[in-house]
């Protein structure tokens, strides 16, 4: 089975937290802090396999994690760091992430990779905490925060030569002669449900060439096969548009012509911009001198295109097809694709500048504090250590939003609230 969409979910490890401990010296104070830092956690990896060929796999595992950082340890021995959890995915995967729609990466060759989730950092251990005036700090950091997202993974395929044409023209018959890929062939509409790949060796050289399943009229907006397919012509450098001059299924082979293009165009107008060869097939079953393939024929040349000529059950004017397709191949120079997808930098894990904000607020009669630094700090406060509030206390002074709150008519004995946690508010502070 052919599966090139997946939605996973994946988790970086939590940092590990730092230690309280106290080294056993006489005349030391407490015997002197020795706590050590926790260990980073592990971050979420995804790499580009070239040999893996579908994203099947995610199909039956959800979800993903990374190892936590180890607690801190006494002797200001530091915690382990968390493993590293590296996701394969095939070349030509998109990473995307749901909830933003934005594109994180596009891992296109083989060996490409991409931090999606970045672990927590490690918390400081109280050896880290201690000045001249806190000698015995009984207290340590928290570790850093998990970083948790849905992504999706959507894969194109990875092709030099597209077919394309409308369902039953003769694409997956011009793959099976043209390479050792061996597609279904029917003689009814929609045959090949997936993409099918192989390569065509000529003139000591190779390319790869894919059949893009049928398209038919309004597949742009999903009809037929519609999305699932489309996007995989957005890879290719070149495209080659079969093209049933018998009219052997009852349709204008003019209109057909313009019909896919029109909705190459409506999926997206870079399409039309991509090289384009037409293969005439079925000539077996017309004269090249009957007047409506030379209608034909003038048609497509009109708009710029080359036509030629093959009967693909019989091999007839496919090699000059190929020959042509390599020798464009050649030619066309690479150009970085752009993708539908907005673009952003997901690398901002590694710096966000909104970690230190303090934001204050009010809950009814609750003042409120919220932050994502304010919260590491809390939960690092022990609250049986004056010294440790004491650190929390001078965090929320220097921050403004104390000021802020007293503003907004905080007096003494009213609720302060951090995270599910209340606290009294008095002068002392």
């Amino acid at each position: 089975m052919f599966v090139d969409r997946a939605k996973i979910t994946i988790k970086s490890g939590k940092g590990g937290n730092g230690c309280v401990s106290f080294r056993r010296e006489p005349f030391v104070p407490e015997g002197g802090p020795d706590g050590g830092d926790g260990g980073k956690g592990g971050d979420v990896i995804f790499i580009a396999d070239e040999g893996m060929r579908t994203l099947m796999d995610f199909r039956y595992k959800r979800k993903y994690e990374a190892e936590n950082g180890q607690d801190g340890m006494k002797k200001k021995r530091f915690g382990k760091n968390g493993q590293d959890l590296i996701i394969k995915v095939p070349a030509g995967t998109l990473i995307i992430d749901e909830e933003t729609g934005h594109l994180m990466k596009d891992l296109v060759k083989h060996g490409d990779s991409f931090v999606a989730a970045k672990g927590g950092r490690g918390g400081k251990g109280n050896v880290n905490f201690k000045n001249s005036v806190r000698q015995a700090p009984n207290f340590a950091e928290a570790g850093g925060f998990a970083k948790e997202r849905n992504v999706i993974l959507e894969m194109k395929l990875i092709a030099d030569v597209g077919l394309v044409g409308f369902p039953n023209v003769g694409k997956s018959t011009l793959l099976s002669v043209s390479t050792k890929a061996n597609p279904k062939i029917a003689n009814y509409h929609f045959t090949t449900i997936t993409p099918n790949l192989g390569v065509v060796d000529i003139f000591d050289n190779g390319f790869v060439m894919a059949d893009i399943a049928g398209i038919i009229e309004g597949a742009h907006e999903g009809a037929g096969l519609g999305h699932f397919f489309l996007k995989h012509i957005e890879r290719t450098k070149l495209l080659i548009h079969v093209v049933d001059v018998s009219g052997s299924e009852g349709r204008d082979p003019i209109e057909d012509f313009d019909k896919i293009n029109n909705e190459l165009a409506l999926y997206d107008e870079r399409l039309t911009k991509k090289p384009q060869i037409v293969a005439a097939n079925k000539i077996d079953m017309i004269d090249l001198d009957d007047e409506s393939y030379l209608k034909f024929k003038a048609h497509v040349e009109e708009k710029g295109y080359k036509v030629f000529p093959i009967s693909a059950p019989i091999n007839e004017g496919v090699r000059e097809l190929l020959g042509e397709a390599a020798n464009m191949l050649d030619r066309i120079a690479e150009e970085p694709e752009e993708e539908k997808y907005e673009l952003f930098d997901f690398e901002r894990d590694n710096y966000d500048p909104d970690y230190k904000t303090v934001y204050a607020k009010m809950d009814g009669d609750v003042f409120v504090l919220e932050g994502k630094q304010l919260l590491k700090i809390f939960n690092s406060t022990n609250f049986n250590d004056m010294g440790s509030l004491r650190y929390l206390y001078k965090y929320i002074e220097k921050s403004g939003a104390l000021d802020e709150l007293i503003e907004m008519g905080l007096d003494e004995g009213d609720i302060i609230r951090i995270a599910d946690y209340e606290l009294e508010y008095w002068n002392e502070w």
